[in-house]
Protein backbone atom coordinates (compact mmCIF):
# COMPACT_ATOMS: atom_id res chain seq x y z
CA UNK A 1 0.00 0.00 0.00
CA UNK A 2 1.54 3.73 -1.10
CA UNK A 3 0.01 6.35 1.44
CA UNK A 4 1.30 9.95 1.70
CA UNK A 5 1.17 9.90 5.27
CA UNK A 6 3.16 7.54 6.19
CA UNK A 7 6.35 6.34 4.10
CA UNK A 8 7.25 3.42 5.67
CA UNK A 9 10.21 3.18 3.49
CA UNK A 10 11.76 6.17 4.96
CA UNK A 11 11.25 5.33 8.53
CA UNK A 12 13.30 2.34 8.01
CA UNK A 13 15.72 3.82 6.27
CA UNK A 14 15.64 7.23 8.44
CA UNK A 15 16.09 4.45 11.70
CA UNK A 16 18.85 2.86 10.01
CA UNK A 17 20.91 6.31 9.18
CA UNK A 18 20.40 7.36 12.86
CA UNK A 19 21.88 4.26 14.21
CA UNK A 20 24.80 4.50 11.51
CA UNK A 21 25.64 8.23 12.75
CA UNK A 22 25.18 6.98 16.61
CA UNK A 23 28.04 4.50 15.85
CA UNK A 24 29.93 6.48 14.11
CA UNK A 25 29.58 9.17 16.68
CA UNK A 26 30.85 6.31 19.28
CA UNK A 27 34.14 5.59 16.74
CA UNK A 28 34.63 9.35 16.00
CA UNK A 29 35.07 9.39 20.18
CA UNK A 30 37.17 6.36 20.82
CA UNK A 31 39.52 8.15 18.09
CA UNK A 32 39.83 11.96 19.40
CA UNK A 33 40.31 10.64 22.95
CA UNK A 34 42.15 7.33 22.30
CA UNK A 35 39.89 5.52 24.62
CA UNK A 36 37.54 2.87 24.51
CA UNK A 37 36.11 3.01 27.65
CA UNK A 38 36.62 6.87 28.49
CA UNK A 39 33.41 7.42 31.08
CA UNK A 40 31.79 5.27 33.51
CA UNK A 41 28.72 4.84 31.05
CA UNK A 42 31.17 2.78 28.52
CA UNK A 43 31.92 -0.22 30.47
CA UNK A 44 31.31 1.01 34.76
CA UNK A 45 33.21 -2.13 36.02
CA UNK A 46 36.39 -1.32 33.46
CA UNK A 47 36.33 2.38 34.20
CA UNK A 48 36.14 1.70 38.03
CA UNK A 49 38.98 -0.04 37.90
CA UNK A 50 41.06 1.87 35.62
CA UNK A 51 40.36 4.56 37.57
CA UNK A 52 41.49 3.18 41.26
CA UNK A 53 44.57 1.71 39.36
CA UNK A 54 45.53 5.18 37.68
CA UNK A 55 45.29 6.38 41.53
CA UNK A 56 47.39 3.75 42.29
CA UNK A 57 50.15 4.64 39.98
CA UNK A 58 50.52 8.26 40.95
CA UNK A 59 51.24 7.21 44.65
CA UNK A 60 54.08 4.87 43.43
CA UNK A 61 54.90 7.92 41.71
CA UNK A 62 55.32 9.63 44.86
CA UNK A 63 56.76 6.30 46.01
CA UNK A 64 59.78 6.66 43.39
CA UNK A 65 60.12 10.32 44.21
CA UNK A 66 60.61 9.37 48.52
CA UNK A 67 62.68 6.36 47.26
CA UNK A 68 64.97 8.64 45.13
CA UNK A 69 65.32 10.68 48.36
CA UNK A 70 66.40 8.43 50.58
CA UNK A 71 69.24 7.01 48.12
CA UNK A 72 70.55 10.16 47.97
CA UNK A 73 70.46 10.34 52.18
CA UNK A 74 72.52 6.64 52.08
CA UNK A 75 74.98 7.84 49.28
CA UNK A 76 75.81 10.81 51.16
CA UNK A 77 76.02 8.97 54.60
CA UNK A 78 78.00 6.48 52.94
CA UNK A 79 80.80 7.94 51.25
CA UNK A 80 81.61 10.09 54.42
CA UNK A 81 81.97 6.78 55.88
CA UNK A 82 84.28 5.66 52.62
CA UNK A 83 86.50 8.79 53.57
CA UNK A 84 86.33 7.76 57.30
CA UNK A 85 87.52 4.51 56.46
CA UNK A 86 90.66 6.10 54.34
CA UNK A 87 91.66 8.48 56.98
CA UNK A 88 91.31 5.77 59.66
CA UNK A 89 93.66 3.03 57.78
CA UNK A 90 96.61 6.77 57.55
CA UNK A 91 95.97 7.51 61.27
CA UNK A 92 96.77 3.78 62.12
CA UNK A 93 99.84 4.03 59.88
CA UNK A 94 100.81 7.16 61.50
CA UNK A 95 100.70 5.45 64.87
CA UNK A 96 102.67 2.37 63.37
CA UNK A 97 105.24 4.80 62.67
CA UNK A 98 105.40 6.26 66.00
CA UNK A 99 106.48 2.79 67.30
CA UNK A 100 109.51 3.31 65.33
CA UNK A 101 111.99 3.76 68.18
CA UNK A 102 113.78 7.70 67.62
CA UNK A 103 110.49 8.71 65.46
CA UNK A 104 109.59 12.43 66.29
CA UNK A 105 106.21 11.51 67.62
CA UNK A 106 105.29 14.94 68.21
CA UNK A 107 105.66 15.72 64.45
CA UNK A 108 103.65 12.89 64.12
CA UNK A 109 100.64 13.89 66.35
CA UNK A 110 100.64 16.71 64.55
CA UNK A 111 99.36 15.28 61.33
CA UNK A 112 97.40 13.18 63.34
CA UNK A 113 95.83 16.32 64.83
CA UNK A 114 94.94 17.33 60.99
CA UNK A 115 93.69 13.69 59.89
CA UNK A 116 91.42 14.19 63.46
CA UNK A 117 90.48 17.39 62.16
CA UNK A 118 89.55 15.82 58.55
CA UNK A 119 87.56 13.27 60.41
CA UNK A 120 85.29 16.39 62.18
CA UNK A 121 84.88 17.71 58.58
CA UNK A 122 83.73 14.84 56.29
CA UNK A 123 81.25 13.50 59.50
CA UNK A 124 79.71 17.52 59.40
CA UNK A 125 79.85 17.30 55.53
CA UNK A 126 77.69 14.31 55.32
CA UNK A 127 74.44 16.09 55.24
CA UNK A 128 71.77 15.82 53.10
CA UNK A 129 68.35 17.40 52.98
CA UNK A 130 69.36 18.69 56.97
CA UNK A 131 69.59 14.88 58.04
CA UNK A 132 73.27 14.16 59.11
CA UNK A 133 73.63 9.93 59.77
CA UNK A 134 77.51 11.07 60.85
CA UNK A 135 77.11 13.82 62.96
CA UNK A 136 74.60 14.44 65.71
CA UNK A 137 74.30 18.20 67.44
CA UNK A 138 70.94 17.20 68.69
CA UNK A 139 70.03 16.48 72.45
CA UNK A 140 68.59 13.18 71.59
CA UNK A 141 70.20 10.16 70.71
CA UNK A 142 70.67 8.84 67.40
CA UNK A 143 67.63 6.95 66.18
CA UNK A 144 65.98 5.07 63.57
CA UNK A 145 65.23 6.82 60.37
CA UNK A 146 62.17 5.84 57.99
CA UNK A 147 62.54 5.88 54.39
CA UNK A 148 58.82 5.68 52.42
CA UNK A 149 59.65 2.05 50.32
CA UNK A 150 56.47 1.51 48.68
CA UNK A 151 52.24 1.80 48.77
CA UNK A 152 50.36 -1.73 48.83
CA UNK A 153 46.96 -2.79 47.92
CA UNK A 154 45.64 -5.75 49.54
CA UNK A 155 42.55 -7.94 48.16
CA UNK A 156 39.91 -6.09 50.24
CA UNK A 157 40.96 -2.75 48.88
CA UNK A 158 43.21 -1.66 51.95
CA UNK A 159 46.18 0.23 51.00
CA UNK A 160 49.42 0.46 53.44
CA UNK A 161 52.38 2.32 52.73
CA UNK A 162 55.73 0.14 53.38
CA UNK A 163 59.00 1.58 55.01
CA UNK A 164 62.59 0.89 54.69
CA UNK A 165 64.37 1.63 57.99
CA UNK A 166 68.12 2.13 59.13
CA UNK A 167 69.33 2.68 63.04
CA UNK A 168 71.64 5.49 62.42
CA UNK A 169 73.26 5.07 65.69
CA UNK A 170 75.42 2.24 63.67
CA UNK A 171 77.11 4.79 61.62
CA UNK A 172 76.99 7.96 63.63
CA UNK A 173 80.72 9.06 64.09
CA UNK A 174 80.85 12.02 66.29
CA UNK A 175 77.77 12.71 69.04
CA UNK A 176 78.51 16.56 70.64
CA UNK A 177 75.53 15.47 72.82
CA UNK A 178 77.07 12.10 74.70
CA UNK A 179 80.06 10.71 73.51
CA UNK A 180 79.46 7.74 74.08
CA UNK A 181 76.65 7.42 70.83
CA UNK A 182 79.92 8.70 68.55
CA UNK A 183 81.94 6.17 67.29
CA UNK A 184 84.58 7.96 67.29
CA UNK A 185 83.97 10.41 69.91
CA UNK A 186 83.81 7.23 72.71
CA UNK A 187 85.73 5.27 75.32
CA UNK A 188 87.63 2.10 73.92
CA UNK A 189 89.17 -0.83 76.54
CA UNK A 190 92.31 -1.93 74.16
CA UNK A 191 93.11 -3.82 77.14
CA UNK A 192 89.89 -5.84 75.95
CA UNK A 193 91.14 -6.16 72.47
CA UNK A 194 94.27 -8.09 73.40
CA UNK A 195 94.28 -11.60 72.83
CA UNK A 196 94.77 -12.18 76.22
CA UNK A 197 93.32 -9.27 78.84
CA UNK A 198 95.29 -8.11 82.06
CA UNK A 199 92.30 -6.84 83.44
CA UNK A 200 93.34 -3.16 83.63
CA UNK A 201 91.48 -0.90 81.58
CA UNK A 202 93.06 1.35 79.36
CA UNK A 203 90.67 3.32 77.31
CA UNK A 204 91.14 5.69 74.61
CA UNK A 205 88.79 7.93 72.18
CA UNK A 206 90.14 9.13 69.05
CA UNK A 207 88.29 12.68 68.59
CA UNK A 208 87.01 15.02 71.78
CA UNK A 209 84.42 17.13 70.15
CA UNK A 210 83.46 19.14 74.04
CA UNK A 211 80.52 16.27 74.31
CA UNK A 212 77.92 17.30 77.07
CA UNK A 213 78.48 13.92 78.43
CA UNK A 214 82.47 13.54 77.83
CA UNK A 215 84.42 10.14 76.82
CA UNK A 216 86.15 8.40 80.24
CA UNK A 217 89.69 7.98 78.82
CA UNK A 218 92.30 9.40 77.15
CA UNK A 219 92.44 10.79 74.22
CA UNK A 220 95.02 8.97 71.12
CA UNK A 221 97.43 11.53 71.26
CA UNK A 222 101.35 11.33 70.98
CA UNK A 223 104.12 13.27 72.99
CA UNK A 224 107.68 12.87 73.23
CA UNK A 225 106.74 10.83 75.92
CA UNK A 226 104.23 7.91 75.11
CA UNK A 227 105.44 4.31 75.90
CA UNK A 228 105.57 1.75 73.33
CA UNK A 229 102.73 0.59 75.01
CA UNK A 230 100.84 3.54 74.72
CA UNK A 231 101.05 3.62 71.24
CA UNK A 232 100.32 -0.52 70.83
CA UNK A 233 96.85 0.31 72.99
CA UNK A 234 96.13 3.32 70.61
CA UNK A 235 96.39 1.01 67.60
CA UNK A 236 94.45 -1.93 68.78
CA UNK A 237 92.03 1.12 69.17
CA UNK A 238 92.34 2.44 66.12
CA UNK A 239 91.83 -0.75 64.06
CA UNK A 240 89.09 -1.61 66.35
CA UNK A 241 87.56 1.81 65.65
CA UNK A 242 88.37 0.87 61.49
CA UNK A 243 86.36 -1.98 61.62
CA UNK A 244 83.56 -0.95 63.28
CA UNK A 245 83.01 1.94 60.44
CA UNK A 246 83.86 -0.79 58.16
CA UNK A 247 81.34 -2.63 59.65
CA UNK A 248 78.69 0.47 59.26
CA UNK A 249 79.74 1.44 55.56
CA UNK A 250 78.57 -2.40 54.82
CA UNK A 251 75.16 -1.91 56.75
CA UNK A 252 74.69 1.38 54.76
CA UNK A 253 75.78 -0.09 51.56
CA UNK A 254 73.26 -2.98 51.58
CA UNK A 255 70.56 -0.42 52.58
CA UNK A 256 71.25 1.51 50.12
CA UNK A 257 71.01 -1.60 47.13
CA UNK A 258 68.14 -2.06 48.65
CA UNK A 259 66.47 0.96 48.34
CA UNK A 260 68.14 1.04 44.50
CA UNK A 261 66.67 -2.82 44.32
CA UNK A 262 63.26 -1.03 44.99
CA UNK A 263 63.36 1.64 42.80
CA UNK A 264 63.65 -0.25 39.68
CA UNK A 265 60.96 -2.55 41.11
CA UNK A 266 58.62 0.52 41.26
CA UNK A 267 60.04 1.83 37.72
CA UNK A 268 59.12 -1.58 36.60
CA UNK A 269 55.40 -1.90 38.06
CA UNK A 270 54.42 1.25 36.92
CA UNK A 271 55.27 0.33 33.75
CA UNK A 272 53.04 -2.86 34.06
CA UNK A 273 50.19 -1.14 35.70
CA UNK A 274 49.96 1.37 32.38
CA UNK A 275 49.76 -1.79 30.53
CA UNK A 276 47.58 -3.21 32.49
CA UNK A 277 45.19 -0.04 32.03
CA UNK A 278 45.98 0.43 28.47
CA UNK A 279 44.72 -3.15 28.18
CA UNK A 280 41.44 -2.03 29.57
CA UNK A 281 40.54 0.71 28.38
CA UNK A 282 42.90 1.76 25.75
CA UNK A 283 40.92 2.00 22.19
CA UNK A 284 42.36 -0.49 18.90
CA UNK A 285 42.77 2.30 16.58
CA UNK A 286 43.85 0.07 13.91
CA UNK A 287 40.01 -1.29 14.64
CA UNK A 288 38.33 1.62 15.36
CA UNK A 289 39.82 3.58 11.72
CA UNK A 290 38.74 0.59 10.17
CA UNK A 291 35.01 1.02 11.43
CA UNK A 292 34.93 4.57 10.85
CA UNK A 293 35.52 3.61 7.15
CA UNK A 294 32.84 1.16 6.75
CA UNK A 295 30.26 3.35 8.64
CA UNK A 296 31.08 6.00 6.69
CA UNK A 297 30.55 3.96 3.53
CA UNK A 298 27.42 2.80 5.42
CA UNK A 299 26.44 6.52 6.07
CA UNK A 300 26.18 7.26 2.41
CA UNK A 301 24.45 4.23 1.36
CA UNK A 302 21.40 5.37 4.65
CA UNK A 303 21.94 8.54 2.92
CA UNK A 304 20.84 7.42 -0.61
CA UNK A 305 18.43 5.00 0.65
CA UNK A 306 16.57 7.29 2.50
CA UNK A 307 16.38 9.58 -0.24
CA UNK A 308 14.85 6.80 -2.48
CA UNK A 309 12.21 6.27 0.14
CA UNK A 310 11.89 9.99 0.58
CA UNK A 311 11.00 9.81 -3.78
CA UNK A 312 8.52 7.02 -3.30
CA UNK A 313 5.77 9.55 -2.35
CA UNK A 314 6.41 12.30 -5.65
CA UNK A 315 6.20 8.99 -7.53
CA UNK A 316 2.09 9.04 -6.18
CA UNK A 317 1.44 11.96 -8.35
CA UNK A 318 2.33 9.75 -11.45
CA UNK A 319 -1.39 8.18 -10.84
CA UNK A 320 -3.05 11.21 -11.28
CA UNK A 321 -1.65 12.41 -14.91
Amino acid sequence: MSSIHTNVSAIAALSTLRSINSEMETTQGRISSGFRVADSSDNAAYWSIATTMRSDNKALGAVQDALGLGAAKTDTAYTGLNTTVDILSEIKSKLVAAREPGVDKEKINKELTELKNQLVSTAKSASFSGENWLYNESSSAPGTKELVGSFNRDADGNVTVGLIEYDTSKSMLIDTNNAGNGLLTKAVDADALQATASGTAANFYLINANSTTSAAGTEIALTSSTSSATVDNMIRVVDDLLSQVTDAAADLGAANQRIDMQNNFMSDLRDVLDKGIGRLVDADMNEESTKLKALQTQQQLGIQALSIANSDSQNILSLFR
